[in-house]
């Protein structure tokens, strides 16, 4: 069967061969380059180098600048890369001239995605201006990062993404609420973000459409001045926040566009108070809760009482 698969994929024409590259891992993509000249013509197609993902990897900075000057080009729009912390400069994967070269060769870039990055010699504004989306997971991120001099005017950042970075503080929120075109803020694992820091940026924060608060430890006041000030958030999570209460919940009712909400059900608050919230919400369709025992009945409770919300849960 092997052999009979291997004699009709050189039937298969272009279109699909590209497609079927393009899934593979860089390592293999570069391989195929070497098994005949279609092979070679195909897998070095613009289409193939659209999104690359180097995270399973972790390339030196000499293999990243030897990518960026023979196989990334102008079609690239989703980059992803690992560091290596605390390794030292000898084996820093990224420096300002690294990414001056990679904005020039690849202007279409719109999500870059860091993991385990040490970011401290990298200054904000050496970014490349063409990105809409940045994740960082596991990175190192100096406090003013996010404040440079040119920063607001240089970058259109839309979606930024934190994960499991302890060092992002209330500081570190503040610098990013100055991102006025900011429609999405993922923070997950943030533990040293408090209420105060929640505060203090959400008034310039008033543009999000979709704020996710995992493992954050915020409380009843934080959610209030989301409540007040958020307005235009769709998507909401706050996951893991067993400060919140009652009270808190119910300053969410002025979210008014908000068409999914994602919570942890705790002893602090009760079905009748979440389900009061749905009520308020006209547009709300989901609503996933977490934290909820099999054995109990709150879910039935809660999906009858809202029969224009599709209601999940998971333990």
């Amino acid at each position: 069967m092997a052999e009979a698969a291997a004699a009709e994929l050189p039937a298969l024409p272009d279109s699909v061969l590209l497609q079927v590259l393009a899934l593979l891992p860089l390592r293999d993509r570069l391989r195929a380059a070497r098994v005949c000249r279609r092979w070679r013509r195909l897998a070095l197609d613009r289409t193939v180098w659209r999104h690359v993902d180097l995270s399973p990897h972790r390339i030196s900075s000499q293999t990243l600048w030897h990518l960026v000057r023979q196989h990334l080009r102008d079609s690239l729009r989703t980059l992803r890369l690992r560091g290596a912390l605390r390794s030292g400069g000898k084996r820093r994967l990224l420096s300002p001239a690294l990414l001056a070269a990679l904005e020039k060769r690849c202007p279409q870039l719109r999500r870059l995605c860091l993991a385990e990055t040490d970011l401290r010699p990298i200054p904000y504004e050496s970014i490349p201006p063409s990105l809409t989306a940045l994740e960082l997971s596991h990175c190192e991120i100096p406090a003013a990062w996010f404040c440079g001099p040119s920063a607001r005017a240089s970058l259109q950042l839309q979606h930024l993404v934190i994960r499991n970075v302890p060092a992002f503080s209330d500081r570190h929120l503040l610098n990013v609420s100055s991102q006025s075109r900011l429609k999405t803020l993922s923070l997950s694992g943030t533990y040293r973000l408090t209420d105060t820091g929640i505060q203090r940026a959400a008034p310039h924060l008033e543009k999000l459409e979709r704020l996710v608060l995992r493992h954050c430890v915020i409380s009843d006041s934080a959610v209030d001045f989301i409540g007040r000030h958020v307005k235009r958030l769709r998507f909401l999570e706050i996951s893991s926040a067993y400060s919140l209460t009652n009270a808190g919940l119910a300053s969410l009712a002025t979210l008014q566009r908000l068409e999914t909400l994602c919570l942890d059900l705790c002893d602090k608050i009760s079905p009748s108070a979440l389900i009061a919230l749905c009520q308020a919400l006209p547009q709300l369709r989901n609503l996933k809760l977490g934290g909820v025992r099999s054995e109990d009945q709150v879910i039935d409770k809660i999906q009858a009482s809202l029969p224009h919300c599709s209601v999940s849960h998971t333990p």
